[in-house]
């Protein structure tokens, strides 16, 4: 018997009418609640359209979605008790916070304590228009509490936020999760805040789940091509297996903050430009055969533009792949 609150999806295949593909394929995936499943992807990956078909508001054409055992294929969106934050705000623009709020309550007494919870006490009389982007994002996510799902959806919710919103906005989903006891998707093309959130990590590319399992795993032994060159703040360095005396067949990963400069590096090259971050910076250098890698160190003590450098990982830190496959090599 499957666990309590767990949510499963088995081989999702979704096809929008004169699609020329799929926009999901073959999509499986699970997630035990309190737990929360990060998918992370680029635009127009089948990202929204996962978390449209698990709530029952798009139509699947195969496959199964499970919630606590229970199949919902017949089950409208309404009985799933799956609750959807979309990316734009689905705020009832004619009614006031409270009345929004009011509007999705099971229970109408616990209005007054999430209104407070999320701060939002001085808002209960204004309409939306008269809120912040992040109000109106913290309205979303109030609202979808006080319907009290089984599961709770969020597509993309910092994607419109400015820096300091973000992170107001990030603490309070931290703690949602720590009061919310069932599963959670959350959604987004960030890379760093599906770590931040993630217990488990997904990548969706094209409609097709190209690695899923434990995060870090996930960033530091991606099991294709394209994995590697879309996590990260800078995307893993891919080299031509030559540089290392390979076959031209194997390419090799390295993330920038696995290699340093100087010593008897593997790889020597010349500086070519710098990218000052802060207390880091990103080194951009020319190696052999017109290729280029990056390598983010700290900003104190950077080498001046054109100077020769070598550098240097341990062999651990590489990730060799098959450049026709895109798959990683054992």
């Amino acid at each position: 018997m499957p666990p309590a609150l767990a949510l499963r999806v088995e081989h999702l295949a979704v096809r929008y009418p004169r699609a020329a593909r799929r926009a999901l394929d073959d999509v499986s995936l699970s997630i035990d609640g309190p737990r929360t499943l990060a998918v992370v992807g680029p635009s127009g990956a089948g990202k929204s359209t996962l978390l449209r078909a698990i709530a029952g508001l798009t139509p699947v054409e195969s496959g199964t979605i499970e919630l606590n055992g229970r199949n919902l294929h017949s089950d409208s969106a309404q009985r799933r008790r799956i609750a959807l934050v979309f990316a734009e705000d689905a705020l009832l623009a004619h009614r006031c916070v409270e009345r929004n709020l009011a509007f999705t309550a099971r229970d109408p007494a616990h209005v007054d304590e999430i209104a407070r919870t999320f701060g939002l006490d001085e808002h209960r009389r204004s309409r939306p228009a008269q809120l912040s982007t992040g109000e109106r994002r913290r309205v979303s996510i109030a609202r979808a509490l006080l319907s009290e799902p089984r599961a709770l959806l969020l597509d993309d919710p910092l994607s419109p936020l400015d820096p300091e919103l973000r992170a107001l906005v990030r603490e309070e989903l931290l703690h949602v999760r720590e009061r919310f006891d069932g599963p959670m998707i959350f959604v987004t093309h960030d890379h760093a805040d599906a770590m931040t959130f993630a217990d488990t990590l997904a990548v969706l590319v094209d409609g097709r789940i190209e690695d899923f399992g434990e995060p870090q795993r996930v960033y530091d032994r991606p099991r294709t091509l394209r994995v590697a060159a879309l996590l990260g703040t800078r995307p893993m360095n891919l080299i031509s297996g030559a540089a290392f005396g390979l076959s031209c067949d194997v390419v090799v990963g390295v993330r920038p903050e696995r290699i340093t400069l100087g010593g008897e590096g593997a790889l020597r090259g010349n500086v070519r430009r710098i990218e000052r971050t802060g207390a880091d910076a990103y080194v951009h250098v020319a190696i052999a055969g017109s290729q280029s890698i990056v390598v983010r160190v700290d900003a104190a003590g950077l080498p001046p533009e054109g100077a020769a450098v070598a550098c240097a990982f341990a062999d651990a830190d590489l990730r060799r792949f098959d450049r026709a496959s895109g798959e990683a090599l054992a």
